[in-house]
C-alpha cells in the first residue's frame, strides 16, 4: 500500500531534509570499526516553515586521551562498545521555543548521560532497577532544564518537547520515554508499539470514554498531558520499558510527523520489503510527505546485528618483538 501509493504519486524529492551529521575522528583507525545499520532522517514537511524534530544515534565508547607514551597508540584509544543510544525530540510552543526544547532537550540529557557514574551499566540483572531508575531521573532533570530555560525568557517561555529514548546493551532494550513520539519492534513481519502516547485521546481510550478508531481523528490526539517542560512545573512521567532482542529485529522510533500517516500495518509493509535502514527513512519519509507532510517528520530506523562483539579494543600499529 505505501510502496504502491508513493509510485501513484510518483515519490517526492528530500528538499528540507535535516541528514544526519556523521562525526569522524581520524583517531578510529586504533579501534575495530563496526558497521554502521542504524540511520535517521528529519524533514520540515509541506507545511511548516521550521523544523522543531530533532534525533541522535550514538554509540557509548569507553575512550582514553593519550596524552604522552612510548607506545605507538595514537591520540585516542577506544575501549569496548557499552551501549547504543537512539533519541527522538519533538518540540513544541512556537517555532523559536520548539525547537530551542528539542534542542536543549537532546543535548542536556546526552552531556547528563556521559557524567552519570550509571551509562555503562553492563546489563547485570541485580542492578537493572538502579540502571532504569537512573534513565527516568536523567529526563526528569532534562526537564527540570527546560522548565528553568524557560522561566528565563519570555520568548520561550512555555515551550516543550516530547523524548524517546532507547538505550541498547547487547541484546537489552531500555525505552525511556515521555510525549507522543513512538517507539516501534519490527519482529518476524509484525510491528509492535512499545510506547504510549501521552495524549487525552489516549487516556479517554483507556478509560473507556472513547472508541480506539475513534482515536487518530479526535481534536484530543494532539493534546499532550505529559511533556518535558511546557507550561507545568509537575515532574514528567517518565515510562520505562525493556525489551529482550531477537536476531532480525528492528527498531523504529519516530515524531508525530510519522504516526499520523503511517499505521503499524505500513509500517511492517516497509520494513519487509527495505533491509536497509537508510531506504526504510526515505521510503517512509516521502511517504508521510505525498499524504499531506502537515508537521515535521522524523524517523530512526536501528537494524541490530546482534551477531557482531560489542569489543571496540585499541590496535597497535606495531607488536613489540
Amino acid at each position: 500500500m505505501v510502496l504502491e501509493r508513493l509510485n501513484t504519486l510518483g515519490g517526492i524529492g528530500n528538499e528540507g531534509i535535516k541528514k544526519p551529521v556523521h562525526l569522524v575522528d581520524d583517531e578510529m583507525r586504533n579501534s575495530k570499526q563496526l558497521p554502521s545499520l542504524t540511520f535517521g532522517l528529519s524533514d520540515c514537511g509541506r507545511v511548516r516553515e521550521v523544523n522543531q524534530d530533532q534525533f541522535l544515534i550514538a554509540e557509548l565508547v569507553k575512550s582514553m586521551l593519550v596524552s604522552a607514551t612510548t607506545l605507538e597508540l595514537g591520540e585516542r584509544v577506544f575501549g569496548r562498545v557499552q551501549g547504543e543510544i537512539l533519541l527522538v525530540a519533538d518540540g513544541m510552543g512556537g517555532q523559536a521555543a520548539g525547537e530551542k526544547a528539542s534542542h536543549l532537550a537532546i543535548s542536556h540529557l546526552v552531556h547528563r548521560l556521559l557524567n552519570s557514574v550509571h551509562w555503562f551499566f553492563h546489563g547485570d540483572d541485580g542492578n537493572e532497577d538502579d540502571f532504569v531508575a537512573n534513565l527516568q531521573n536523567l529526563m526528569q532533570d532534562t526537564n527540570a532544564k527546560i522548565l528553568r530555560e524557560s522561566a528565563k525568557n519570555s520568548n520561550v517561555r512555555g515551550m516543550g518537547t516530547t523524548l524517546t529514548m532507547v538505550h541498547r546493551i547487547g541484546r537489552r532494550m531500555f525505552v525511556v520515554h515521555a510525549g507522543d513520539s513512538r517507539c516501534y519492534l519490527y519482529r518476524n513481519g509484525a510491528v509492535e508499539q512499545l510506547t504510549t502516547d501521552h495524549t487525552l485521546a489516549r487516556q479517554m481510550v483507556e478509560k473507556g470514554g472513547m472508541r480506539p478508531e475513534h482515536e487518530s481523528m479526535s481534536r484530543w490526539s494532539n493534546v499532550l498531558w505529559n511533556v518535558l517542560g511546557g507550561n507545568s512545573n509537575d515532574e514528567v512521567v517518565a515510562e520505562a520499558r525493556r525489551v529482550d532482542l531477537e536476531d532480525g529485529d528492528r527498531i523504529v522510533l519516530c515524531s508525530d510527523g510519522l504516526h499520523r500517516y503511517v499505521n503499524e500495518e505500513m509500517l511492517a509493509e516497509v520494513l519487509s520489503v527495505t533491509e536497509d535502514p537508510e531506504s526504510a527513512c526515505r521510503t517512509l519519509v516521502d511517504f508521510a510527505n505525498a499524504s499531506g507532510g502537515q508537521d515535521n517528520v522524523t524517523v530512526v530506523v536501528a537494524k541490530p546485528d546482534l551477531s557482531l562483539s560489542t569489543d571496540r579494543s585499541f590496535l597497535l600499529e606495531a607488536e613489540p618483538t
